[in-house]
């Protein structure tokens, strides 16, 4: 059993009528193989059994508190945050589980100089299993990598130390960036030279359910796009090189999204970021190797794999 009084790692959980998946979640974390740590569960005001699923596990431990974060949940992050009592701070989502030896890998991990360590995550939609996804492979500088290319990663793969949590600031409340404020949060992590390490294991669920509409996903792009633009060089300072690097960028979200809508079903909102992908950038071998699934797609009458 930890020390309540000094935990090593703190685990913040934000929650909204997730009990029957917290009460996975909470399993996974109590079954980790290191165990000084506390769980602070975040819960905004859930209208289901949140309570008596916490409530049930009767370890010190875990502790649950009630805040409204009125549809923000890098509000429910950023209040855990606040009452974490370690220097290191893993997120779990309250729909994700852990794999046991989770915190004992990553903390093995950290050196003096290291201020976030992230793992892979096996992808599930729906409760089958969709891909394994490993982060940081070859990857030198994390600001341009997660700025030009993407491919940021969830808060259920990451430990960071909390001390750099607080240095930028940590998650941003911002309306606008809602569904995105984890990408934000990771390019100013790197933007501050935070030096990230990663582990190319899978000690992670990450759980995708219930289907997005159309509308989460225009305004998850949107959300992106007001990221990118913010971090991106001034007009007046960007070279030729800095243009061509923002039109394949925009190139990347375009048809990140289409995929997203195809996924949902809307053809006709796919076909047009398809092409606003092609005209922002259009030697982008994903896009072709997209359109091509896409048009699979049409002739068998399903909405397409997941690409990736």
């Amino acid at each position: 059993m930890g020390d309540t009084l000094h935990p090593a790692v703190s685990i913040v959980i934000p929650t909204y009528n997730h009990a029957a998946f917290l009460r996975q979640a909470l399993d996974s974390v109590v079954a980790q193989t290191f165990t000084n740590w506390e769980a602070i569960v975040v819960n905004n005001y859930s209208e289901d059994n949140t309570v008596d699923v916490v409530n049930s596990f009767n370890d010190p431990r875990v502790r649950l508190v009630n805040f409204r974060n009125n549809g923000c949940i890098a509000a429910s992050r950023n209040k855990g945050l606040k009452l974490a009592n370690a220097d290191l701070v893993a997120f779990l989502d309250s729909d994700d589980a852990w794999y046991p030896d989770k915190l004992k890998r990553c903390l093995e991990e950290f050196t003096p100089e290291t201020g976030l360590v992230c793992h892979g995550l096996r992808f599930e939609r729906d409760g089958i299993f969709w891909k394994n996804v490993v982060y940081g492979r070859g990857k030198k500088d994390m600001f341009n990598h997660l700025l030009y290319i993407g491919n940021m990663f969830p808060p259920s793969a990451i430990v960071v130390r909390r001390e750099h949590l607080l240095q930028v600031g940590g998650f941003s409340e911002d309306p606008s960036l809602i569904t995105a404020e984890d990408y934000e949060f990771l390019i100013k992590l790197a933007k501050a030279r935070i030096r990230f390490r990663f582990i190319h294991d899978i000690l992670a669920i990450y759980r995708r359910h219930g289907g997005n509409a159309s509308r989460s996903v225009l305004r998850q792009m949107e959300a992106t796009l007001t990221i990118v633009n913010k971090f991106f060089p001034a007009a007046g300072e960007a070279t030729l090189v800095d243009r061509l690097k923002i039109r394949r960028r925009m190139a990347l979200i375009y048809v990140g999204f289409a995929r997203a809508f195809q996924m949902e079903g809307n053809r006709a909102e796919a076909l047009h970021y398809f092409w606003k992908s092609a005209k922002s950038f259009p030697f982008l071998p994903k896009l072709y190797a997209a359109l091509v699934l896409f048009f699979v797609s049409l002739a068998t009458g399903q909405k397409g794999k997941a690409f990736r």
